[in-house]
């Protein structure tokens, strides 16, 4: 087990009860979906806790910040953050689904992942997107100052 792992921990929980709160304000009928996410969210990352205790018990405690950083590529983190910042941006201009498309491919293109991987990846994150928000739960994402 890594001290590090116990910070990853409470993140998790600190998700699951911020949302929680968030949640309250939905009708009734639109908190059952977030409720079993954040249930489903709060049970494996209660598991990861046993995990721990159980490594801890039999490999002892480590600190593990060495291993964080390990491998870090600052250019390749910054660019990405640059993206992202992007994509935000173009959100607001443009909308939901042109932004991904545009970060995905983009942020793919960087990775260097081959093109016909961008293409599928693209295309099924895309259709899952809209299946499951735009169609299963009548979710409107944003469509962009230029498109209102």
């Amino acid at each position: 087990m890594k001290k590090t792992d116990i910070g990853v921990v409470g993140f998790m929980y600190g998700v699951c009860i911020l949302f929680f709160v968030l949640s309250l304000d939905l009708k009734p009928e639109a908190q059952t979906y977030p409720r079993f996410i954040m249930a489903v969210l709060v049970a494996l990352t209660t598991l990861y806790v046993i995990q721990m205790i159980f490594a801890a018990r039999r490999y002892g405690v480590t600190s593990g910040m060495e291993e964080i950083f390990a491998g870090f590529l600052p250019k390749q983190f910054f660019c990405i953050l640059a993206m992202i910042i992007v994509y935000l941006i173009l959100m607001y201009l443009v909308g939901f689904y042109i932004s991904t498309v545009l970060l995905m491919v983009g942020c793919l293109l960087f990775l260097r992942v081959p093109k016909w991987q961008i293409i599928v990846s693209t295309l099924a994150i895309i259709g899952l997107i809209y299946g499951a928000f735009t169609l299963f739960l009548g979710v409107k994402l944003p469509v962009g100052l230029l498109f209102k």
